[in-house]
């Protein structure tokens, strides 16, 4: 403990004169783990106990010392490295600038766009609903019956039965959305309803999680003529066709009477598909009147109301216009397929321009 002095005068001059990198071994030799000042302040328990503040004090003093000092010649140090980097480092202010990656919207969102814009310049409102839905919402509301291939677990996701014994379910199709508005909203309706479906499927035209639109009209005039002349004109300007030709057969849906397919034609000469004339018909849609059961299971007198319902699935669509080969890749998240199919954002198609 008599060289304390001299200690702290040593090392202060080593403070002094160190640069960076002797300042850190400075520090580390005198106060870390197994420092200089560190020993001697765990030594302290061998001293007389008459001693023992008395040192502890002194090597206090000491300790507190060399730690500013080796602070203040750090911050000095610190500083002039950075003046001599500001003084010496330049930046070429003529170097053009790093390219930048332009985002693409993916093919389904600009598809819903296009259909979202056609439908509601025909006086359509959009309307969204839940994925998990009610049994009756999505099936029996419907006039889906119990026996139904769609109501099996082969074909739908059910989650866990509740406490009542009630199975919820990821709704199969948007139709439930028709179902609540009919149900929360008098007459007259007209709705386009856009979202995502769930189904137990999987090949390279089926994704267990996919994509539809659905529209449903009710009121007190509106016929099959109407359901026509909308899905006509609708096909001929999401695909960019003013002769596209058109068809409807009958069909069958519970949920609609009458109901029908919509075929458009379509030509597959040299082995492509071309929307358009040709000798061919590609099934695109369906569609009907809606069946009185399913107004008067939402509360809607089907003497007074009636009206037409459609539906077609997003990604089926979106292949057919822009020629992409499998539904599988829309949901890959390879960037190289976004670049090719996606859509720059300000370079968008404007669809309703084609309507009339």
């Amino acid at each position: 403990m008599e060289n304390l002095d001299q200690l702290k005068t040593d090392l202060l001059a080593q403070i002094d004169n160190a640069d960076l990198a002797a300042l850190e071994d400075l520090r580390v030799s005198a106060l870390g783990k197994s420092g200089t000042i560190t020993g001697m302040v765990k030594g302290i328990g061998q001293l007389p106990p008459e001693d023992r503040r008395d040192a502890g004090q002194q090597l206090n003093v000491l300790k507190n010392a060399v730690a500013e000092a080796i602070d203040a010649k750090k911050d000095v140090l610190e500083a002039a490295a950075l003046d001599a980097s500001l003084a010496t480092d330049r930046i070429d202010v003529t170097l053009p600038q790093r390219p930048e990656e332009t985002g693409r919207i993916h093919p389904i969102s600009q598809t819903i766009d296009e259909m979202v814009a056609i439908f509601c310049e025909m006086g359509f409102t959009v309307a969204e609903g839940p994925h998990i839905e009610s049994d009756f919402n999505n099936f029996t509301a419907l006039n889906i019956p119990p026996e139904h291939p769609a109501r099996q677990d082969h074909d739908t996701f059910y989650l866990p039965p509740n406490e009542e014994g009630e199975r919820k379910v990821l709704r199969t199709h948007t139709s439930p959305v028709q179902i609540r508005t009919m149900v929360n909203e008098k007459p007259p309706i007209r709705i386009v309803v856009p979202g995502r479906t769930f189904r137990a499927d999987h090949d390279a035209t089926h994704s267990p999680m996919f994509h539809q639109i659905e529209g449903l009209v009710i009121d007190e005039a509106t016929h099959m003529g109407h359901l026509k002349g909308c899905l006509i004109e609708f096909c001929r300007v999401f695909f960019d066709v003013d002769d596209l030709p058109v068809r409807f057969r009958p069909s069958y849906f519970p949920f609609t009477e009458p109901s029908a397919e919509v075929d458009i034609g379509c030509s597959r000469e040299g082995g492509g598909l071309t929307i358009g004339a040709g000798a061919d018909w590609l099934e695109i849609l369906g569609c009907g009147m809606v069946n009185p059961h399913v107004l008067e299971n939402c509360g809607i007198d089907s003497t007074k109301y009636q009206g037409f319902a459609f539906g077609l699935g997003i990604e089926r669509a979106a292949m057919l216009k822009y020629g992409i080969p499998d539904l599988r890749t829309f949901y890959e998240s390879d960037i190289r397929w976004l670049k090719h199919y996606g859509f720059v954002p300000l370079d968008v198609p404007n669809v309703a321009e084609g309507l009339v």
